[in-house]
């Protein structure tokens, strides 16, 4: 898939593969993981209540998943603005859907919330969590990629 960098790619409605779709997931995935991991740990280590320690924990989740986004674009040479649009566009829904899905999975197995870091129950479930929304989030942003939505519009910037 080379792309010149004006170039943006392409996909006929609902034609993106499975392939853009698990590359944008995994791009999404890797910011949010390190969002909602260092806000699970610092509300963990800090004895935090559950509430707050998963409004942290998503509130990283969507600053580093957008942070990867903004990023790359900016090295691109896009503005401050068109590239906060760019990763707000590109990043939002993949974000949420995986931050619902990955927290739905933490809040509802038992005794995951009130888990240490050194319990392999804390770490199962969040873990377990990202594996389970890859797996939803995926076809969501082939869908959204196919109509030129999500992370489609990164690569006109690339």
């Amino acid at each position: 898939m080379d792309h010149t960098a004006h170039e943006p790619e392409k996909h006929p409605h609902g034609a993106a593969s499975w392939g853009t779709a698990v590359k944008a997931t995994l791009h999404c995935l890797t910011g949010c993981a390190i969002g909602e991991i260092l806000g699970m740990v610092i509300g963990t280590a800090l004895g935090w209540g559950n509430v707050p320690t998963m409004v942290l924990a998503i509130g990283l989740a969507f600053l580093f998943g957008y942070s990867f986004t903004l990023f790359a674009v900016l090295r691109a040479g896009l503005g401050l603005k068109a590239a906060i649009r760019v990763a707000l566009a590109a990043d939002t829904v993949s974000i949420a859907v995986m931050e619902l899905v990955d927290n739905a999975i933490i809040a509802l197995t038992p005794g995951a919330m009130d888990a240490h870091l050194s319990d392999g129950l804390f770490w199962s479930a969040l873990l377990g969590g990202f594996v389970v929304a890859f797996l939803i989030t995926t076809p969501v942003n082939k869908w959204m990629i196919g109509r030129g939505r999500g992370h489609a519009v990164v690569h006109a910037h690339h």
